[in-house]
């Protein structure tokens, strides 16, 4: 049986930064790397709380991107 194993976990923040000519959502993202694989989902969130107010765009989205490898 396979099985799965977290190897790296990346925080990032995506932000509107405008809209274009027809009106949709212009979006930015800004990544975050090298984040403890055991940081929990309240860890997360409270850095990206402190990130935020230093940028100049409204935040649209967190999101936590882990990579992992499969094993047999």
């Amino acid at each position: 049986m396979a099985s799965t194993q977290i190897v790296r976990t990346q925080l990032q923040l995506v932000f509107q930064t405008g809209t274009d000519e027809e009106g949709k959502a212009v979006l930015k993202n800004k990544n975050f790397n090298n984040i403890k694989i055991t940081a929990t989902p309240d860890q997360l969130y409270a850095v990206a709380n402190a990130v935020v107010p230093l940028q100049e765009w409204t935040l649209q989205e967190i999101e936590r991107n882990d990579t992992s490898i499969v094993m047999a």
